[in-house]
């Protein structure tokens, strides 16, 4: 009995050995997580008008490392200090993201984004027209504990204008031309210039894009003209007043004011091309089949597609001499008889099927006496 409970003895000594060697080898127990988020990074900020768009990636890990779990609000900060210490009186909260449901077609998504869109008071815009303004965003735990601001983004504080009225538009055969109401240059500050900026925003997509600019100028009517267009699209179009912040040791700052009312232009061509000029009529025969050359002006319309020619005889009906549209400004008539005598015109068609009016006539006779082979 006394051997088996030493050697049971022994048995249990090596148990608690290897057990208190296996604990030692994981180190000292970890302490538990403070569950704070990590401050963003990536926070920017755009302003047009009052409005100053603030957006981020919302965080996905904590400061140790760990992921988290619950996400508590985030605090919009903002200061006319050039660099925020601290948060000090938020500007307002954005209330704790909530992540979409999970689907079995989108088993991962990119990091979610949260913004939120700050009104500049009117205060902040006059009291330092050439000064900028400093935003930053801390996002709290459940706790309503950080660890301390993200990045910080700077907006300019130039006051902006208000966008013309009257904007309308008007298709015409080489553009689409855009009136809108005119406003006088404002220089109450050197350094702020303003100017007009026409955008152009296509039927279907989601981008506008910048088609041209104009200086400010006070008229009744301020006239616009894109020929940058393209035939048989929809368009709409807004006018915007640029403030422009010139300063001479940095690049100039651009702030946009609010868009005026859409306009939108159907642009569907009607317009024919013009009509030919100088035609004329040649007899060619002599001994063989008689003929008649017909030449023109080229028409110089960036659309065209051909040129229809039309013949008639005195007092006789107007007849279409070609089946398909004739490419170059020159056509034969091989049609011609003996003693007649003939009345010729000829018409511009565009890619579209428009066609002008009828050149001005040129005549020419066959003479009666004609060798046929």
């Amino acid at each position: 009995m006394s051997v088996r409970r030493h050697l049971w003895s022994a048995s249990l000594a090596l148990a608690v050995t290897a057990l208190l060697t296996s604990c030692a080898s994981t180190g000292a127990p970890l302490p538990p997580s403070l569950e704070l988020p990590k401050p963003p990074s990536d926070l920017r900020g755009a302003r047009k008008g009052d409005k100053v768009t603030l957006v981020w990636t919302r965080p996905t890990e904590t400061t140790d490392h760990q992921t988290v779990r619950h996400l508590g609000s985030s605090r919009i900060c903002r200061s006319k200090e050039p660099a925020l210490i601290r948060c000090g009186m938020p500007v307002a909260e954005v209330p704790p993201f909530k992540p979409a449901a999970a689907s079995a077609e989108k088993k991962s998504t990119p990091a979610d984004r949260l913004s939120y869109v700050d009104t500049l008071p009117p205060a902040l815009q006059g009291e330092d027209p050439t000064g900028q303004v400093t935003y930053a965003i801390e996002v709290l735990n459940t706790k309503g504990r950080s660890a301390g601001l993200s990045n910080q983004t700077h907006v300019p504080t130039a006051p902006t204008l208000p966008p013309p009225t009257e904007v309308k538009a008007q298709v015409t055969p080489k553009a689409i031309e855009l009136t809108f109401s005119g406003m006088p240059e404002q220089h109450p500050v050197p350094e702020i210039s303003h100017r007009y900026r026409i955008y152009r925003r296509e039927e279907g997509s989601a981008h506008d894009t910048p088609v041209g600019e104009m200086p400010l100028e006070n008229a009744p009517e301020l006239r616009f003209v894109d020929h940058s267009f393209e035939w048989e699209k929809t368009y709409e179009y807004h006018v915007t007043v640029v403030t422009i912040l010139s300063r001479p040791d940095k690049a100039a700052i651009e702030v946009e004011g609010d868009d005026s009312s859409a306009v939108k232009v159907d642009a569907h061509d009607i317009f024919p091309p013009a009509v030919p000029t100088g035609l004329q009529a040649v007899f060619s025969g002599e001994g063989q089949q008689p003929f008649i050359d017909l030449v023109w002006a080229p028409d110089t319309d960036a659309d065209l597609a051909g040129y229809n020619v039309y013949r008639r005889e005195d007092a006789g009906p107007t007849i279409k001499l070609n089946t398909d549209l004739v490419k170059t400004p020159a056509y034969r008539d091989n049609t011609v008889q003996p003693g007649k005598k003939y009345l010729y015109s000829v018409s511009a068609v565009d890619l579209r099927g428009n066609e002008s009016q009828r050149s001005e006539e040129a005549s020419e006779e066959v003479p009666e006496t004609q060798v046929s082979n």
